[in-house]
């Protein structure tokens, strides 16, 4: 499976952003796809995550402010950034699990990442 984002970038603070990601290859076994990202000096951490069937998770810290969305039939991840802060500013990576978890050590596949800069 390979994993491919895009639409990261730089806006400033209250802006929007839009990634994607799109996975290739035999993604009949995957069942979460979501987004986490790592601020320079600080651990990777969760953003959000959805499963096949449209459940969600998400961080505290973004909750009412990103949206994840998924398109099954494009085996494609959405992640819509509102209200961005400058703390938001980070890589945002990509991954996909065969399991619903939020445990980062239990996603298979990794994208290369995107940068999310807010600027203030």
């Amino acid at each position: 499976v390979q994993l491919v984002e895009s639409g990261g970038g730089s806006v400033q603070a209250g802006g929007s952003l839009r990634p994607s990601c799109a996975a290739s290859g035999i993604t009949s076994t995957l069942n979460a796809m979501g987004w986490y990202r790592q601020a320079p000096g600080k651990q990777r951490e969760l953003v959000a995550v959805i499963n096949s069937g449209g459940n969600t998770n998400y961080a505290d810290s973004v909750k009412g402010r990103f949206t994840i969305s998924r398109d099954n039939a494009k085996n494609t991840v959405y992640l819509q950034l509102n209200s961005l802060k400058p703390e938001d500013t980070a890589v945002y990576y990509c991954a996909a699990s065969t399991l619903f978890t939020t445990a980062p050590h239990l996603y298979n596949y990794w994208g290369q990442g995107t940068q999310v800069t807010v600027s203030s």
